[in-house]
């Protein structure tokens, strides 16, 4: 039961305190601890169960009426010594239908888990606690995220429970290795974080060094979720490209998690971080799995031109129009047709700039007014512009192009880090001209050469070079052809088409394997990242002295 993993770990600077077996000294801590007379929203309703005294301690609101009302329909209706000689073991087992319930010993335990919703039961002579877990959060309803869409596919995302999305998660993959860890971070927030992975799939090396990072956090609380957990796991300080990747998408998660991937859920939090990422994994969308292989194809190619055309047409616009002169014939089309009073270069960043503002505009405007927004931004502001002399019509066109093509990035995180480099690409183009350009172009190559995450190479399989799966990167294949897994996550069982207990000699290396693999315990990242420049077959078995 996921309260009795967490009580464990939920507490945090405060000792171990014994409950008492007289109920008065129970509920006179519990006022102490959580301010019972001067927080309206935690209740004590006093009760006889058996002729003896007992309380219930709870949230209004978090738990559920109904059951409720049925457990103490069910307390009230004991008899006098109806609780004799064991008070706990009646109760468990005679008096309590209901199934999510567990039995505490300390105190601090009991406070923390009241707070997280779940409903506390105090008996007059027994020094124990029963927590029963009948909570119920406020979420909303289960919708498709808007920045994930697609025309066919699952329109289901995503919401701000935990649980619920790990349920979201089983639905799709009833696969029997599935593990979700639970681990509670925040001395104050006690957040519930879920670890999850397929136990024959993933490397247990990273599996383990994922739940170290998560052990190790100290922090006081995380009120952005997942977002703030993401800054302590990656360690990730002034490098603006993103290591791990989020999405709201359980089919997205289904299939991230039979490559080997891990994910960490964070309670409300709606989006779920997949890692580790490479560079490519944010060039991807679920819309190329929604098409045919031909389509999907075309789709990917279409991105991966749009994404360029984004980083490098203004820079590569601006220095040609900057050496006009040295241009041959066929290209003397490029560049101003008309003057401006501003120059070429403090055109673009001044353009740059009205976008950002615009697209900030967008988030703070309500939806009634957003189109009127765009109206005044985009034809008034730029036709103006234009009249007065301040712009020509060139850098409006060319920043239109490139502000669109931006939107063809299915990432937000990753589009705003590349946007980053662009901008520091305009400015030395626009400083230095070609030598700015290709200093521009350098130096945000060697950020991203540079870059790991959880010790994968950022721009795998291109560099290191792996050939299967810069193709598979490459070309959207048939599903039925892919015989193998990434070999960058380095999962245990690399065999897409063969599951794990189905018979036959590579399931049985598989599972001695695996076996192997959780006795050695955590590995040196240097011998995962020598794999990477491996390269194997499809559906190749990998030997034992992988």
């Amino acid at each position: 039961m996921l309260l009795g993993k967490l009580s464990a770990i939920w507490s945090y600077g405060v000792g171990k305190l014994q409950v008492y077996k007289e109920l008065q000294k129970n509920l006179e801590y519990l006022d102490k601890r959580l301010g019972i007379s001067v927080s309206f929203d935690v209740l004590v309703r006093e009760i006889k169960v058996g002729g003896k005294d007992a309380a219930l301690v709870f949230l209004d609101g978090l738990v559920k009426d109904k059951e409720t009302q049925t457990l103490m329909a069910h307390l009230l209706s004991v008899e006098r010594g109806g609780l004799q000689p064991n008070i706990v073991k009646k109760l468990m087992e005679e008096q309590l239908p209901f199934f999510d319930v567990s039995v505490l010993d300390d105190l601090e335990e009991a406070i923390n888990s009241i707070l997280s919703g779940p409903l506390a039961l105090l008996v007059d002579g027994m020094d124990s606690v029963i927590i029963l877990d009948v909570r119920q959060y406020p979420t909303r309803g289960i919708e498709e995220p808007d920045l994930e869409r697609v025309t066919r596919g699952a329109r289901d995302g995503f919401v701000e429970t935990g649980l619920l999305n790990v349920n979201l998660i089983r639905r799709r993959l009833r696969d029997p290795g599935l593990r979700f860890e639970a681990i509670a971070i925040g001395r104050r927030s006690k957040t519930d974080v879920f670890l999850g992975y397929i136990d024959d799939i993933a490397d247990p090396g990273l599996v383990a060094e994922v739940r170290k990072r998560l052990e190790n956090v100290e922090a006081s609380a995380l009120p952005m979720g997942t977002k703030n957990l993401e800054e302590y796991i990656t360690g990730m300080k002034f490098n603006p490209f993103p290591v791990v990747r989020f999405t709201e998408r359980p089919d997205v998660v289904v299939a991230h998690l039979l490559e080997g991937n891990i994910i960490i859920i964070t309670d409300t939090t709606p989006a779920t971080m997949i890692l580790p990422a490479t560079a490519w994994h944010f060039t991807q969308h679920a819309e190329d799995y929604f098409n045919n292989p031909v389509v999907g194809t075309y789709i990917r190619w279409l991105r991966f031109a749009a994404m360029t055309m984004a980083f490098l047409l203004t820079p590569v616009w601006l220095v040609l129009a900057q050496n006009r002169s040295m241009l041959p014939p066929s290209l003397q089309f490029v560049g101003p047709r008309g003057t401006a009073a501003i120059p070429l270069f403090v055109q673009f960043l001044l353009l740059e700039a009205a976008v950002d503002i615009t697209r900030l505009a967008f988030i703070h405007t309500p939806n009634a007014l957003s189109t009127s927004l765009g109206l005044v931004a985009a034809i008034l502001l730029g036709d103006f512009a234009v009249k007065v002399g301040l712009f020509i019509p060139e850098t409006i066109l060319y920043q239109a192009i490139t502000a669109i093509a931006y939107f063809s990035i299915p990432n937000y995180e990753f589009g705003m880090a590349a946007r980053l480099f662009r901008l520091l690409t305009l400015v030395l183009t626009g400083l230095f001209n070609f030598w700015g350009l290709a200093v521009g172009i350098t130096i945000t190559f060697l950020v991203m050469v540079f870059t790991k995450s959880f010790g994968v190479p950022y721009l795998w399989p291109l560099i290191p070079l792996h050939g299967p799966s810069l193709l598979r990167l490459l070309f959207r294949y048939p599903i039925p052809s892919i015989a193998s897994r990434p070999p960058f996550t380095d999962p245990v069982d690399s065999d897409v088409r063969q599951a794990k207990g189905q018979g036959g000699r590579g399931s049985d290396e598989q599972t001695d394997k695996a076996a192997l693999h959780a006795a050695l315990g955590v590995r040196q990242r240097s011998r995962r990242r020598s794999k990477f420049t491996e390269k194997r077959r499809p559906g190749q078995k990998r030997t034992g002295e992988d």
